[in-house]
């Protein structure tokens, strides 16, 4: 049976999210409005859970596990998904919609995941986010949408970035939308042409974090541990010249780039008597290169202000914050309640999911240059509400 939604009264979606940088699972639960050609949203529960150790070992070596060892671990991510979003709903009283949604604050109707990144090579028309959706929908008895930027790719585009048609639709009072994550990336509006445009900037946490990890610690926290080394000048302006910076239209990063082109760069660096760079002074100036390549991202418009919604967890960076104001000084980098902060791309592909069960485009061609706007995602059907539904359950 197919289900009946009511948008103007609202719609309850689980978002799920996890960065390339593995700092865990994103979990939002939120509700969703249509009126009068308008979105809105009310977020009700947010959380982060961390990955079991193993989970979280098989998930960093993912791109050079055999074909076996990756199917397998595509099933074991989408079940293990499938047990938080599980949980998440016991834990605040949710369950699945019925094909007749009568309470959308209690009911969830689909779960929406990004998924783990693991390849991403658009120029092939090849990108992979593991996370079988079959197992999603199938432990947690929700509909599921997942692999949202195949479709995408497949029409020429980059898949990427996606967050930009909620920036557009939920976070439009701002000049920019500015999200630090495993990657900085950042949307905004045409107003000449009526487009929302976006792009990856740079790596951010994603290579952050692989050098803290050589310290034995999960993150710098504050950036205290950058903010205590040295810039070394010469890296800097090797890691500013590299040719993606130059590159015009829309383009995105993926790990497969890092892996080959920054972090042997940073790694073969020396300093000024031909020593290698402490940890520190590496840290130091990788924030400084992630903080000036979003300045030359960040226009001047006019007199006042650009205003900035800066979110994701390098938004917590505050050395980062620092830099970024120092390079951009014409921009105020508003950072917004911890709840958006965290989990604002997790709200965002709710909301994607929202679009995909309401028949509308999702993937907007001005951010990717896909052929045309597209509605991305594939459905996994529970089959739980429809097989125990019947309409004696609409009567008390």
């Amino acid at each position: 049976m197919k289900k009946i939604y009511d948008l103007a009264h609202g719609v309850g979606v689980i978002g799920l999210m996890s960065g390339t940088s593995l700092d865990g699972l994103d979990i939002c639960h939120a509700h969703f409005f249509l009126r009068n050609n308008k979105w809105s949203y009310e977020t009700f529960h947010a959380e982060e859970v961390e990955f079991p150790a193993s989970l979280k070992d098989r998930l960093s070596r993912a791109q050079t596990m055999t074909a076996q060892e990756y199917a397998l671990l595509h099933s074991d991510y989408g079940l293990f998904l499938g047990e938080c979003v599980k949980d998440f709903m016991k834990k605040h009283g949710l369950s699945a919609a019925m094909p007749i949604c009568m309470d959308s604050h209690r009911e969830v109707a689909v779960v929406a995941s990004h998924g783990q990144t693991v390849f991403h090579q658009p120029h092939l028309k090849f990108t992979g986010q593991i996370g079988c959706g079959a197992g999603i929908a199938a432990v947690s008895g929700v509909d599921t949408v997942c692999d949202f930027r195949t479709t995408d790719v497949a029409l020429g585009g980059q898949g990427a970035p996606l967050v930009p048609i909620g920036d557009r639709h939920l976070f439009g009072g701002y000049d920019y939308c500015l999200n630090l994550g495993g990657f900085s990336n950042i949307s905004f509006e045409d107003n000449t042409n009526n487009k929302r445009l976006a792009h990856d900037i740079s790596p951010v946490n994603y290579v952050l974090n692989h050098y803290t990890r050589l310290m034995g610690m999960e993150f710098d926290k504050d950036g205290a541990i950058a903010h205590g080394g040295k810039i070394c000048s010469k890296l800097l302006s090797n890691l500013n010249a590299l040719p993606f910076y130059t590159q015009k239209g829309p383009k995105s990063l993926g790990r497969e780039w890092v892996e080959t082109e920054v972090i042997p760069l940073i790694d073969s660096a020396r300093g000024d008597g031909g020593e290698p760079l402490s940890l520190a002074d590496k840290l130091a100036t990788f924030v400084e290169h992630a903080a000036y390549e979003i300045s030359l991202n960040v226009c001047q418009k006019g007199d006042t202000k650009v205003k900035v919604l800066t979110t994701g967890g390098g938004a917590f960076n505050k050395y980062l914050l620092e830099r970024m104001k120092f390079n951009a000084p014409h921009a105020d980098f508003f950072v917004p309640d911890s709840i958006t902060v965290k989990f604002k791309e997790a709200l965002i592909f709710a909301f994607l999911g929202v679009l995909y069960i309401a028949d509308m485009p999702n993937c907007m061609s001005s951010v990717t240059g896909a052929a045309y706007d597209c509605i991305g995602g594939a459905m996994y059907k529970s089959g739980k509400t429809e097989r125990n539904f019947s309409m004696s359950d609409l009567v008390e």
